[in-house]
């Protein structure tokens, strides 16, 4: 029995080598199109690869799982946060919980990681084959490779596993066309905004460390530290709200309104509360001198101009229309977004491989058995936090698991 793995990525490499250890006797092969394998896992997380999250904050999984909740609820009942960390555990990698919930190596080095992984991969007899890139997916099955000199050549299996991650443009995807699968168009996900001509870009360095972001007019909103640049904004709440919102700023061509509470979760009733008591406890103060402890001084002088408030006003000559405007600015402060970030490769896309495509339980194409999909490929994609790199590591075991079952009962 022959299995093709094509990517060899954070889902390939651990799907084969969860296959490996299940049927030691298969013949398991990747393909990968870059020159070295797990390259996106050695940079993520800055370098120290955030493995996967506790999910403690997660109240229901499409907040971390826009797109794939289902699927990922039950991938994660077969193998979830817990599982994957005794799984690094056994292979001599301590990890760390942090105070954000993230997961990392104890090394805080991504290349702990990788070679891990590629001293498995060597272990179990994995062949990896790089700068291979399939060009052409068969039934039957037959993979078209195209080499780094541009040489094809062919290779046929008994099993097919896609891992080869989100694509930028749909014609990442022209591999597959053979198949007639329906592919839902990737757009970016997971994307800083740029905010020019608005004051945001004068701040650059200023972090709130508990704001939320909200797209105008629709529902889309995330909360979190907030970082702002010198093209607009950043940080964990505007990484979610762009993959919350991935399809409506595609649509709208990253052109649009966007609401930042600086209070975090307060409303306007809780900030004017606030300013009340600043103008009781500090009437003769500056209204300059005088700002929520959660704010620098430079992003308090910011709001208090977007309110048109002077810096040298007492606190006493604010009146009620000045402390109502404040207080307004403070939750409901509106920006013009200009365009994105651009696409880095640590970052991800939303699209691929529509759900309806796939048994979600086995994750094996309905059209064609023996092929698999997994990982960015499909339409799934998370938030930032390690949400990502578990969806990997399930959606790799559940095919591993789900290959090797097949394999089983066709030898018996």
């Amino acid at each position: 029995m022959k299995a093709i793995v094509i990517g060899a990525g954070a889902a390939g490499c651990f799907c084969a080598i969860q296959l490996k250890r299940l049927m030691p006797t298969a013949e398991v092969v990747i393909y990968e199109a870059g020159r070295r394998p797990l390259m996106k896992v050695a940079i993520t997380g800055g370098g120290r690869c955030n493995l996967t999250n506790s999910f403690e904050a997660i109240g229901n999984l499409s907040e971390a799982y826009p797109r794939g909740a289902q699927l990922m609820k039950r991938a994660l009942s077969v193998f979830d946060q817990n599982d994957i960390c005794q799984w690094f555990e056994n292979e001599g990698v301590p990890v760390v919980l942090q105070d954000d919930h993230c997961v990392f190596p104890e090394s805080q080095d991504a290349m702990q990681i990788v070679n891990t992984l590629l001293h498995l991969l060597r272990k179990h007899g994995v062949q990896v084959h790089c700068s291979q890139k399939a060009t052409l997916i068969e039934e039957g099955f037959r993979v078209t490779l195209a080499g780094a000199d541009g040489a094809l050549t062919t290779a046929e299996a008994d099993f097919v596993v896609v891992t080869t991650g989100g694509s930028p443009k749909a014609r990442g995807f022209a591999m597959l066309e053979p198949l007639g699968l329906e592919i839902v168009p990737p757009v970016p996900s997971l994307f800083t905004l740029n905010i020019p001509g608005q004051g945001l870009t004068d701040l650059m360095g200023a972090v709130v460390e508990n704001a939320t972001a909200k797209i105008a007019g629709t529902k889309f909103s995330a909360s979190g530290p907030l970082l702002l640049t010198h093209w607009g904004a950043s940080g964990p709440a505007i990484l979610k709200l762009s993959s919350y919102g991935a399809r409506f700023l595609a649509e709208c061509q990253y052109c649009t309104s966007i609401i930042l509470n600086w209070l975090g979760d307060a409303n306007e009733e809780d900030a004017k509360l606030m300013l009340q008591e600043f103008a009781s406890k500090y009437p003769s103060r500056q209204c300059s001198s005088v700002y929520p402890e959660v704010l620098s001084s430079r992003l308090w002088l910011h709001i208090l101009q977007r309110s048109g408030i002077r810096e040298d006003m007492r606190w006493a000559e604010m009146g009620r229309k000045g402390l109502a405007r404040l207080a307004s600015t403070l939750v409901c402060d509106t920006y013009q977004t200009r365009g994105r970030g651009h696409f880095k490769e640590e970052f991800v896309t939303c699209g691929g491989v529509s759900l309806s495509e796939i048994s979600l339980k086995t994750l094996e194409a309905k059209k064609h058995p023996r092929l698999y999909f997994g990982g960015e490929v499909l339409d799934v994609d998370a938030i930032t936090g390690g949400f990502n790199l578990q969806a990997a590591w399930s959606m790799g075991f559940v095919i591993a698991q789900s290959i090797a079952e097949k394999m089983k009962d066709e030898m018996e």
